[in-house]
This record gives structure tokens, C-alpha cells and sequence, in this order.
């Protein structure tokens, strides 16, 4: 998923990755109670793709009630792999031409480009991390939520029984998916851990701050007197006790 953050100033391209298994069984749920994506363009370099370079993985109007099995069989998928291909600069590889270059430059270029895109996006999240994804938003953008990130643990995803087997064959579906989100979850660790340490220092920085303003405020309230000063009140006092 990817969003257009828009300032006075500047433009900020962020998005939020999920684990590539619940992200492929989510979609295939929001597929078979039938969902569609024909309004979506595929625009690269100018032009949509052709049927020949993109066919369609089923007749009709959708793909309701279509099987897991059903799903994952179909070579052109866009399921597959979606979250490197939407962050990657499909142009590097001839867009949905599968014949520009061979399959395995192809995935490396594509994976390559989803990375580095990603790494230079100024804020992504990760689904499974809701309250960290939450601490980096705001302290990238200076904005404070009026409510905490909810982690749900329970999904539409995570109400899917599958064997061991049928997991492996959508980790192997998705492979460019799987090492996106593991290179994504080590960079969300190193800025998370950044920003952490950021505010360590400056919240410190700000407690000694204000130990040094109290300490001078408490010495312009209570001045040192002098010894004559002193000396003139006891002298004082001393005449008072003689009169009285």
C-alpha cells in the first residue's frame, strides 16, 4: 500500500508493508468474496499493458469463491510478489514485457529497486508492529495521534487454516516478497532504534537544562549576605534587647 503525504513544501511517498503470507491469504479472501482490480491501469512507461503481456487469471466478471489452490496455480497472478512490484521501478525491467530480459535478471533488478526506493522513502511501517510504526510516523512528522495504534492480532488472514506445505508454496510464490520483508524489518529496527536513541539524548539534554535553571534561580533568590550586613543586624537586635 502506498500513500502521497502532502506539506506546504514537500512531497512524502510512505507505505506500510505486511508479512507476505497474510498479506497473499488477505487478498486471496478479499478475492473470492469477489473483489476486482480492473479499474487499475497497470500504467508503465506511458501505456497499460497488453492481454498478451498480462492475461487475466479467470473468465467473467470476478473470481468469486475461487479455491486457494485455484489462486496460487495461475502464473500471471498479480498477487504474487505484489509488494516488490509495486514499490519497484517496473521501467528497469521493461514494465510487463516478460520477454525484455530473462526471469532472473528480471526478479533481481526488481528486488534491487524496491529496496532502494523503500530505504529512501522518508517513513514506511510494518503491519505487525503497530505501536512502533505509530512512534516513527509521529516523530518523523512532528504529528501526534489523539489514539494508540491497535495491533489486531486476529485477522481475516490469520482465520485460515493451511497445511505446512500449501505455506511453503506461497513463501516460494512470493519469494521477492519474503526477502523485501525481511531487508524492511531489519531497516524498521535500525531507524526505530535511531530515533529512539535521538530522544534519549535530547530528552537528557532537556533535564539537565532545567537542573541548570533551577539552580540558577535558587541563587538569585537567596543571595549571599555580607559579613557587615550581618554584623548591623546583630548590632541592632543587641540595642533592642538593652531597651526592652
Amino acid at each position: 500500500m502506498l500513500f502521497l503525504l502532502i506539506s506546504s513544501r514537500n512531497f512524502y511517498y510512505i507505505t506500510m508493508l505486511r508479512d507476505p503470507v497474510s498479506r497473499y491469504l488477505s487478498e486471496w479472501k478479499h478475492v473470492q468474496r469477489g473483489a476486482t482490480w480492473k479499474t487499475s491501469l497497470h500504467m508503465c512507461d506511458g501505456r497499460s499493458p497488453t492481454p498478451d503481456e498480462l492475461p487475466t487469471c479467470y473468465p467473467g466478471d470476478d473470481w468469486s469463491g475461487v479455491s486457494l489452490r485455484e489462486f496460487m496455480d495461475c502464473p500471471y497472478n498479480l498477487a504474487n510478489n505484489r509488494q516488490v512490484r509495486m514499490l519497484a521501478d517496473l521501467s528497469l525491467v521493461g514494465c510487463y514485457n516478460l520477454t525484455f530480459m530473462n526471469e532472473s535478471e528480471r526478479n533481481t533488478i526488481l528486488l534491487q529497486s524496491a529496496k532502494n526506493n523503500l530505504k529512501n522513502m522518508a517513513f514506511f511501517g510494518l503491519t505487525e508492529f503497530q505501536r512502533k510504526t505509530q512512534f516513527l510516523f509521529e516523530r518523523t512528522f512532528n504529528l501526534k495521534f489523539i489514539s494508540p495504534f491497535t495491533q489486531f492480532n486476529i485477522t481475516r488472514a490469520s482465520n485460515v487454516d493451511i497445511n505446512e506445505g500449501a505455506r511453503q508454496h506461497i513463501e516460494e510464490l512470493n519469494f521477492l516478497d519474503v526477502q523485501l520483508y525481511e531487508y524492511a524489518k531489519d531497516l524498521f529496527q535500525q531507524r526505530y532504534h535511531h530515533t529512539k536513541q535521538l530522544e534519549h539524548q535530547r530528552d537528557r539534554q532537556k533535564r539537565r537544562e532545567e537542573r541548570r535553571l533551577q539552580r540558577e534561580h535558587r541563587g538569585h533568590r537567596w543571595p549571599k549576605e555580607d559579613g557587615n550586613t550581618e554584623r548591623a543586624v546583630t548590632e541592632d537586635y543587641n540595642s533592642q534587647v538593652v531597651r526592652w
